[in-house]
């Protein structure tokens, strides 16, 4: 209300309001100088108001007093609820963690003025999480209030979280908001292996490097806390394996570092060590972070070529030996369990083949053409075993043959020779010396003999003198 001292309540005072709001916010009666609002106000859009207050003449419409300046004050009253404006939270803790472990602050927004009344004094509870979660009702910090909480029993948490204006008291504002929790793993557990005994069926025929099998423990724990690495426990079993660590799936691949005969062993076993590779020293405690496995492998046997006793075979023949004459024999077997009988072939690839025949049975070679040393010294052919059981399985051998010599050639002169002689030359003079040579194979410190023909011998002129050499 305005009012002047001048005004005598009969009518001649007249009041003007302007400045903020003036005429659309408050409006002023022009007799009794009472200011209205004349639509809501609403503090959070405009907590005061500057108005100008002017009292007039009714008559001459000039100022009675000085122009007046004055501030309405908008009074806050509890009309808005605190909102969380970063919600919905998103937050982690360690699994295992002790109670009281910091999780995440909270923070609601109150509109409503902070210095007149509790209308913004806001005091956080929560509705729902508990127990396994608390929280400060002043700072909004919320904390773990359960020892032991386990990932691998339970991973996530929705908790619902509400601040309430008035201090907390009956009739006040509320606002709520939602905060995931996710327990993130440590290493608390160890790898165990699911049984005792792992059976693997691996064939003889397996190759060296490759991968017969695989076995796996199982660690509940996530990412790094759950690589496992995998050892064979030394022993006499396992010196034929290796076992390495699949990334991907962390199975222990089991693998073969020597080759497998099924008629020399035809099981083995060994114990395969699982461990973590990233240790938490906070639960070495419980015990080791480590488990043992039996690995049992069988040997398949597998059907396999014959095999021959020897890796080449070296034999000898004279070169005038009968046709059909045996010079030698070869030699393969069945070592596989059911022990299958063996047949021979030459491997024909050339008419050099031909001068030879093998038993088909026994193995025994022999010569099925005349040989010539002179015409081929060694002959050189393979021989193919195979099983009657099943033909399709072979194995090959060379076989070398060597032709010796049979002394079948007489010596020759090696030229013919002319020859002069002066008449007046000495009883003993040597006027030529003649050489010989022999087609057959000379055996080392072989040596011909010289001497003068019958016919020549009766011509005394000449003689021949045998150096032996």
């Amino acid at each position: 209300k305005l009012h002047s001292d001048l005004d005598k309540g009969v009518g001649t005072v007249k009041y003007t309001l302007s400045g903020d709001g003036a005429g659309t916010v408050f409006t002023i009666d022009e007799t009794t100088g009472d200011i209205h609002a004349i639509r809501s106000l609403d503090r959070e859009e405009k907590p005061f108001y500057t108005l100008r207050a002017q009292a007039v003449d009714v008559d001459t419409k000039k100022p009675l007093e000085p122009e007046s300046e004055f501030i309405i004050k908008v009074q806050d009253i509890n009309d808005n609820e605190p909102k969380f404006l970063d919600g919905p939270y998103v937050a982690s803790v360690p699994e295992m963690s002790p109670v009281g472990a910091y999780v995440l602050q909270v923070k609601a927004t109150d509109a409503d003025d902070p210095t007149y009344g509790n209308s913004a004094r806001v005091v956080y509870s929560i509705l729902q999480g508990q127990p396994y979660f608390s929280i400060d009702p002043k700072t909004g910090v919320i904390r773990t209030a359960l020892p032991n909480m386990d990932r691998e029993v339970k991973e996530q948490y929705q908790v619902l979280i509400q601040a309430k204006d008035m201090g907390g008291q009956l009739g006040g504002l509320a606002g709520t908001t939602t905060v995931n929790i996710t327990l993130t793993d440590v290493n608390d557990n160890p790898p165990r292996f699911p049984k005792s005994i792992f059976h693997l069926k691996v064939p003889e025929s397996s190759h060296v490097g490759s991968a017969i099998g695989r076995i796996r423990a199982v660690d509940p724990d996530f990412g790094k806390n759950a690589e496992i690495e995998y050892n064979i426990v030394p022993g006499d079993g396992g010196n034929l394996f290796d076992i390495t660590t699949d990334e991907n799936t962390q199975e222990g691949v089991i693998k073969l570092k020597k080759p497998l005969d099924f008629e020399t062993k035809k099981a083995y076993t060994f114990k395969v060590e699982a461990s973590n590779l990233h240790l938490d020293h906070r639960f070495h405690s419980v015990g080791p972070f480590k488990d043992t496995a039996t690995v049992k492998i069988n040997v398949l046997d597998m059907d396999e070529p014959p095999v021959f006793s020897k890796p080449v075979y070296t034999m000898e023949v004279y070169e005038d030996t009968p046709v059909g004459t045996i010079i030698g024999a070869v030699t393969a077997q069945d070592l596989d369990a059911g022990s299958s009988s063996v047949r021979y072939f030459i491997d024909w690839k050339n008419d050099v083949d031909s001068y030879f025949t093998i038993d088909a049975t026994e193995g025994t070679i022999a010569t099925n053409e005349l040989l010539d040393r002179e015409s081929t010294a060694q002959y050189n052919f393979s021989i193919i075993a195979s099983k009657v059981s099943n033909p399709l399985l072979t194995s090959k051998v060379n076989v070398i043959i060597n032709v010796l010599d049979v002394n079948e050639f007489p010596p020759e002169i090696s030229v013919p020779y002319e020859t002069s002689v002066c008449e007046n030359a000495k009883p003993g003079q040597v006027i030529q010396t003649v050489t010989a040579a022999d087609k057959d194979l000379s055996p080392a410190g072989q040596r011909f003999s010289f001497r003068l023909s019958a016919e020549a011998s009766n011509k005394p002129n000449f003689t021949v003198h045998d150096y032996r050499s």
